[in-house]
């Protein structure tokens, strides 16, 4: 390990030389000084990992030889030692940006803790992460080949999330490869379960988790007896982790109620799960009921179109009253910013619904655009690029104005989407559908090992196109691709972020309740 250097200025040198030695004798290379201006000119000659500075000096203060330090590199931790305790100085010290501020007398031992919290602050971090997720990995690998319920894989993907945006702050590329295994395989067995349970939890409801159709009426519709307006923001396409890395600036404004989860139907396609979620009916019912408004895959036009429509007859049908409600879906920048303008506008309202579309275009045109594709590389860019448009968007915006007025906030989205690697060879005919995580269509043919093939569409309550059509859908990190033009599609859409099949990603949803501070 290389030396930690340090440089030392005080008036007072010769009284800590017992310090010195003890830091000597501990390995740090001390360089010392006994007035502002000469600690200036050492730390122009030389690099220094930490620099002490005495706060009453001859000539320079320990205050302005910070600022000279500071201006000559900004990124030098600098510790300010001083007798005085005044409430003033200490405020100076921070807004000047001191790293921290130690009284005299001072113990050896207590330098010694602020070295290694500013200097070897990350090493001793990344070593404990470290451990604490080797540790863990066993038990997750264990927990992994257990018989979960569908609560029980919530905690798993919450437990690997964590990990994730653990070891990614970290930056340990070791680590981080030994969990992408463990969450590939944490995927495989999540399709097994959900192959297995999907269509006992749409017979018996009792036993299953909350899913899209049932989001309004077990999550949000009790909230509208809480006596003040109700936001509830669908954010399309949003999965957990990136909801994790919005939430601390959400959480500056609001405070966090409740976070929960839910289950979203197949397919976690948009014209599915979203119409499911304001409808609060399954797409089989939704063509029964709305035999104008549903759109099947192979129909022409939109086919998230009537989503006010139906969340209008969701609330009559559910609530039996008349819920003064507004629908407002937001498809670009300028539509956010109206938005923000009006607001004020619906704070008589029980119930605001706003949908923004931003994170479902984004991972189109991630696909789509060479630019976004590599600004999109990975997972960890793609939150990244996330919490830098949620930064600056007018939804934030939309937040901190809300945050001042008395209200609910209920953020969740319809669907995740995963980064797909593994390609899955299927045929079909001309109508068959385009997306590249689940099919529908007659006679299709493929490995039944990597779907999930739902034979009879109604016994996953979804609209049957012809007699013989039939459901296949994508597992883990696989995707549909034509072996008529195989290395065009693989070229293409590998490593893209795609939805609608089975994986922890697309199917566990947050849904988030946050009240005002």
């Amino acid at each position: 390990m290389q030396e930690t250097t340090i440089l030392w200025a005080d008036d007072e040198i010769d009284l800590l030389k017992p310090h010195i030695l003890f830091l000597s004798e501990k390995g740090y290379k001390v360089t010392t000084v006994t007035n502002g201006n000469d600690a200036v000119e050492e730390f122009k000659k030389k690099y220094f990992d930490l620099v002490f500075l005495d706060e009453n000096m001859p000539g320079l203060t320990g205050l302005e030889t910070l600022q000279q330090i500071k201006g000559l590199n900004n990124d030098i931790p600098i510790v300010l030692i001083t007798k005085n305790e005044e409430e003033y100085l200490m405020e100076d010290a921070i807004g000047s940006k001191i790293d921290d501020y130690l009284i005299k007398p001072v113990h050896p031992k207590q330098i010694l803790l602020t070295i290694k919290k500013l200097t070897e602050n990350k090493r001793l971090v990344t070593e404990k992460t470290t451990m604490a997720y080797q540790q863990d990995f066993r038990t997750l690998g264990m927990t992994l080949n257990d018989n979960l319920s569908y609560g029980e894989w919530v905690e798993v993907y919450k437990k690997l999330i964590y990990w994730e945006l653990e070891l990614e702050a970290l930056q340990d590329s070791g680590m981080h490869e030994i969990l992408t295994l463990q969450k590939a395989e944490a995927n495989v067995q999540f399709c097994k379960f959900v192959e297995k349970n999907y269509l006992g939890w749409l017979k018996n409801p009792d036993t299953a988790p909350v899913n899209s159709p049932q989001l309004f009426k077990k999550k949000v519709f009790p909230k509208l007896e809480s006596k003040v307006p109700v936001f509830f923001i669908l954010i399309d396409n949003l999965r957990y982790d990136q909801f994790r890395i919005i939430n601390p600036l959400i959480s500056e404004y609001f405070r966090l109620e409740e976070e929960e989860t839910y289950y979203s139907i197949l397919p976690t396609a948009t014209q599915y799960a979203r119409n499911a979620i304001f409808s609060g009916l399954m797409p089989l019912e939704m063509e029964t009921r709305y035999p104008q408004m549903w759109q099947n895959d192979e129909d022409e036009g939109g086919k998230n179109l009537y989503e006010a429509d139906f969340l209008a007859d969701h609330l009559k049908r559910v609530m039996r009253r008349d819920v003064k409600h507004s629908y407002h879906k937001i498809l670009n920048i300028d539509e956010g910013r109206a938005l923000n303008e009006s607001v004020n506008n619906l704070m008589n309202n029980e119930l605001n619904v706003v949908v923004y579309n931003f994170v479902d275009m984004l991972s189109h045109a991630r696909t789509d655009m060479q630019m976004i594709r590599e600004l999109a590389s990975d997972d960890p860019a793609y939150r990244s690029l996330t919490l830098s448009w949620f930064e600056h968007s007018p939804l934030f915006d939309l937040l901190k104005y809300l945050s001042q007025k008395q209200v609910k906030v209920i953020i969740t989205t319809d669907h995740g989407t995963i980064r797909v690697k593994n390609p899955s060879k299927i045929i079909g005919d001309r109508n068959t559908n385009t997306n590249l995580r689940y099919k529908q269509g007659k006679n299709l043919n493929f490995n039944p090992k990597e779907v999930f093939h739902i034979r009879n569409p109604h016994d996953a309550q979804l609209p049957k196109l012809h007699v013989s059509s039939s459901f296949v859908f994508a597992k883990s990190d696989s995707y549909f691709v034509y072996p008529n033009n195989y290395n065009h599609f693989v070229n293409f859409y590998n490593e893209t972020f795609q939805h609608g099949g089975i994986s922890l990603e697309e199917m566990i949803i947050p849904i988030v309740t946050y009240g005002n501070k």
